[in-house]
């Protein structure tokens, strides 16, 4: 009888102390009461903030102190962890855009370098003879390109009713700047390109290129067009000298 009555009401009896005073578990009790109560009235939309408060609960609830622990936790923890996730992914995104512009720009700066100031070394002959450098930015590109990459990104692109770019969707494409970065490591990979095909002319035929190879790093059209007519320049005076001699 005496094992029955323990197992039946094993938390019901109130604990006793010396004095003949009852002790602190009905008044925790009473607050346990009042704090579920409050959470109810409080109340929650979010099933991941539920899920932190439940555990928060299961984790600090203590038999000779209650749950007035987790008061402050619940009413803290969810919203702070959850601004703070979200900017940390903001930042890195927009840390990552930032250092592979100011990488990609820096890794081209040395070949325009040895093409401007040292076009006849043969350093410089066969460093651009070499495919590695676009290589690289090959792979920083689709890199980024990954980053950017958006269920929306082929919508954007080809917009119009005939599968055509648009002017606004580009612009709302390149508002991001994860896609802007990408797009930079592009120009970068064909203005090196064909500031190499423009130097590697002007060796073949021995026309001055210098000039050209400048313009092909942030004008490059305006490069190419003017190694164009450097070459044509050149022919003509050439032709003139011979018939001269």
């Amino acid at each position: 009888m005496f094992l029955s009555s323990c197992i039946s009401h094993p938390l019901i009896s109130p604990k006793i102390s010396h004095f003949g005073q009852p002790s602190n578990l009905r008044r925790n009790v009473e607050v346990d009461k009042r704090f579920t109560s409050a959470l109810k009235t409080r109340g929650t939309d979010q099933p991941s903030q539920q899920a932190s408060i439940g555990a928060g609960l299961l984790g600090e609830w203590s038999f000779a102190r209650g749950t007035r622990l987790v008061g402050k936790k619940v009413s803290t923890f969810v919203p702070f962890r959850k601004s703070f996730e979200v900017q940390a992914s903001w930042l890195t995104t927009s840390q990552i855009a930032s250092s592979m512009f100011t990488l990609g720009t820096a890794a081209v700066l040395p070949f325009y370098t040895l093409m401007v100031f040292a076009p006849k070394a043969e350093l410089t002959k066969k460093t651009m003879e070499s495919g590695v450098p676009f290589i690289v930015l090959g792979l920083l590109y689709a890199y980024l390109l990954y980053l950017s990459w958006t269920p929306d990104t082929l919508r954007l692109m080809f917009a119009s009713k005939y599968l055509l770019p648009e002017l606004s969707g580009m612009a709302k494409m390149f508002s991001s700047e994860m896609t802007l970065a990408s797009a930079w490591i592009h120009l970068l990979a064909v203005d090196l390109f064909a500031a190499r095909q423009v130097f590697n002319d002007g060796l073949q035929n021995q026309i001055e290129t210098r000039h050209s190879v400048s313009l092909c790093l942030m004008f490059c059209p305006i490069g190419i067009v003017t190694h164009f007519v450097t070459k044509a320049v050149a022919g003509t005076a050439a032709a003139d000298d011979r018939h001269r001699h």
